[in-house]
C-alpha cells in the first residue's frame, strides 16, 4: 500500500453517495452488468440493488471489470421487495420507464435521495415495478431506434445525478458514517486482511496515516 493509494481510496470513500443507486430488475446480460457496475463507481454510488430470479447477476459478480471490490450488490427476491426496502430507507423510486406520464430524465431532481429503476434487455420495467415507481423518466430520442441500451441509459442518468449532485455540492462532504467509512477504508487496503479477520472473528486493526497496518491481528 503506498501513500498515493491509500489517499485515493480515502478521497473516493469521502465522495460516495449512499443515498444514489441503481435497482436492475432482470438485467441479465453480462456485459450490461458489468457496464451499469462501472458507472455506478464512476459516479460514487456506493451499493447497487438487483433482482435476478435466473441468478445472472450473481454468475456474473466478478465480470465488472475489478468494481465487485468497490460496488456491492445487494440481491432482492423480487423487485417488489427492492422497492419496498429502498422506499422504506428514504429513497424514492425513478423509473426508465416511458409511459403518459413519463418526463424527460434531466427534469428529476436527483439531489434527493432516489433509486434509478432499469428493466431487463427484452421486457423493460415490469407492470409491478412501474406501479410502485414514483416517476418514469424518458429519454429523448430523435432517430427510429425505440430505446437505447440498459447500460447506456444508466450512464446517462447517473451522470445527470452526478452533474446536479456535484453543482449542489454533495461530493464536498462526506455522508458515510464514520465506523462504515473506516471499515469499508480498510477492506479497500487490505482485502485479504480484512476477509482472515472475519473469518476469524477478529476486528480489524488500525492504521496509520499512510494505511499501513499498525499490528498483527492474525499472530495467534
Amino acid at each position: 500500500m503506498t501513500p498515493e493509494r491509500f489517499a485515493k481510496l480515502k478521497r473516493v470513500l469521502q465522495q460516495r453517495q449512499p443515498d444514489l443507486t441503481i435497482l436492475a430488475e432482470d438485467v441479465h446480460k453480462g456485459h450490461n452488468i458489468a457496464a451499469v457496475r462501472r458507472s455506478c463507481d464512476a459516479v460514487g454510488v456506493q451499493t447497487m440493488h438487483a433482482v435476478s430470479p435466473g441468478g445472472e447477476v450473481l454468475r456474473h459478480h466478478m465480470s465488472a471489470a475489478g468494481t465487485h471490490a468497490w460496488v456491492p450488490v445487494r440481491m432482492h427476491n423480487t423487485v417488489i421487495a427492492g422497492c419496498r426496502e429502498l422506499k422504506q430507507s428514504g429513497m424514492a423510486i425513478v423509473a426508465a420507464h416511458f409511459s403518459s406520464r413519463a418526463i424527460d430524465f434531466r427534469a428529476w431532481d436527483y439531489t434527493r435521495p432516489c433509486a434509478i429503476l432499469l428493466g431487463s434487455e427484452l421486457r423493460g420495467v415490469s407492470d409491478d415495478a412501474a406501479q410502485l415507481a414514483d416517476a418514469h423518466l424518458t429519454i429523448p430520442m430523435e432517430g427510429m431506434v425505440a430505446s437505447l441500451n440498459v447500460s447506456v441509459a444508466a450512464a446517462l442518468i447517473l451522470y445527470e445525478a452526478q452533474r446536479q449532485r456535484r453543482n449542489a455540492g454533495l461530493y464536498d462532504r462526506c455522508h458515510l458514517q464514520q465506523d462504515e467509512f473506516e471499515r469499508l477504508l480498510f477492506e479497500w487496503a487490505h482485502p485479504h486482511i480484512a476477509r482472515r479477520c472475519r473469518s476469524r472473528g477478529r476486528p480489524y486493526p488500525g492504521l496509520d496515516e499512510d494505511g499501513n497496518v499498525l499490528s498483527n491481528p492474525l499472530r495467534d
